[in-house]
């Protein structure tokens, strides 16, 4: 046997599995589908932990914010993705947001440079029989493993769809109409690149993501809910005239530099690369055809000219029913020697995929040294994931979750709700110290 461990999935999740049992001494064999001459409907290069969707891995704030929380654990846990995201950090206000194609070329070159990590570019249709093995391959994992995986688990696989918002090229803005500024000037105040619109161009816009010719469903794609944290804007439209103005058009704390005042709706564009060439356009997941989004989007005030180095597009997710499956250590309880890790548990986000390898990856270590390790205290950001996913929640209705202060214990007694998240957070850090005792690896 040529390794300690077979990896599947080279994503976000299996990347950072791979590196914590390599920096650990163990010998890694991580299998990757792309650059074996197969691909998936959502990524376009063969990078490991590449980013499919926005450049964001949400707020960096660790003291009031859950999954700025979670990065602070994993930084704590010599975290390849977090390290590499703040290699390849980009303008994002308080979010940590990174330059997608460098940060993929990080993680990879990392990878690739470990010796103690053998990357394979192949295609693995079936689980290990034997050996010990972390799957995580994702939300678009291949129907043969897919299939495999179903026959393990003697369970359908849940299904939802995840949207992937557009790109614009920065030298297409009218930047006479459009103006940088965060929202009440945090970070900078020049953070995102903002598109006001009065009421008339709102609802025009409005009316037009509702008009629009969207992608029409496989057989197979129908019945299929969305995930509520990233919801295509027309499906968003669909709720009512103003449910955009108070979410991603929402026009709070920007001040338009020709009025002085709040716009009746704001679009906000995100930097997506290092050199500012390339910007998101933020909460914009969509599901229309591409011909729509060009003329729609266009009708922006400022993006009349826009170049779009990506349009949106749809793809399907699937994930296990993981607090039916899985046990405290992401093992699958009838075939011991598999775990599972990313979003294919049914996390959601960047940050908690790439979390769920974190603890896939040490569980291993512990397990490889015949030694046990306890699950993260669930007071913690990675505590309260792990303990939704393998047990907290109903399996029948399990959906999608991204890190939140609602997975953890309740804060005792009356607390004023200024505080309480800096209590969770002063609460989550203590618990985390404790954990990180000799025993851990």
């Amino acid at each position: 046997m040529t390794h300690d461990i077979h990896i599947i999935g080279g994503g976000l999740a299996g990347s950072e599995a791979a590196w914590q049992l390599a920096e650990a001494g163990f010998r890694v064999k991580l299998s990757e589908m792309r650059g074996s001459g197969e691909a998936t409907p959502a990524h376009h290069t063969d990078g490991l932990a590449e980013l499919v969707c926005s450049n964001s891995f949400r707020s960096d704030d660790a003291e009031s914010n859950a999954v700025g929380l979670l990065h602070a654990e994993m930084r704590g846990l010599g975290s390849l993705i977090l390290r590499e995201a703040d290699i390849h950090k980009v303008p994002a206000g308080s979010a940590l947001a990174v330059d997608r194609d460098g940060f993929s070329a990080g993680v990879t070159a990392a990878l690739e440079a470990h010796r103690n990590i053998t990357i394979v570019r192949e295609r693995v249709d079936s689980l290990p029989a034997d050996g010990p093995a972390i799957i995580a391959t994702g939300p678009l994992t291949a129907a043969g493993l897919a299939a495999s995986i179903a026959g393990a688990t003697g369970a359908d696989a849940l299904a939802f769809f995840d949207a992937i918002a557009p790109i614009v090229h920065f030298d297409s803005i009218d930047m006479e109409t459009a103006w940088f500024q965060s929202r009440w000037n945090k970070g900078d105040g020049k953070d995102y690149i903002n598109c006001a619109m009065n009421r008339e161009q709102y609802e025009a816009f409005h009316a037009g993501l509702i008009a629009g010719e969207k992608t029409e469903f496989k057989e197979w794609e129908r019945d299929t809910p969305y995930f509520e944290g990233c919801m295509p804007i027309e499906v968003m439209a669909e709720r009512g005239l103003d449910t955009l103005r108070f979410g991603p058009m929402k026009p709070v704390g920007l001040d338009d530099p020709r009025t002085g005042r709040w716009p009746h709706a704001v679009v906000q564009l995100r930097q997506d690369n290092a050199q500012g060439t390339l910007w998101n356009i933020v909460g914009f997941q969509t599901k229309l055809k591409h011909a729509e989004q060009v003329r729609l989007f266009r009708s922006i005030p400022g993006l009349e000219k826009a170049e779009f180095a990506r349009l949106g597009g749809l793809h399907r997710n699937t994930f296990i029913r993981s607090p039916e499956l899985l046990d405290p250590t992401l093992r699958l309880r009838n075939r011991p020697n598999i775990r599972f890790a990313g979003q294919i548990t049914g996390c959601e986000g960047y940050v908690e995929s790439a979390s769920v390898g974190l603890m896939a990856g040490r569980f291993a270590i512990a397990e490889l040294r015949g030694e046990t390790l306890a699950p993260p205290p669930v007071e913690t950001a990675l505590g309260a994931l792990l303990h939704h996913i393998t047990g907290a929640a109903v399996a029948e209705t399990y959906q999608p979750m991204n890190v939140n202060f609602g997975l953890m214990p309740p804060i005792p007694g009356r607390t004023k709700k200024a505080d309480r998240k800096k209590m969770y957070t002063d609460r989550a850090r203590a618990a985390m110290q404790g954990w990180l005792s000799p025993a851990a690896p």
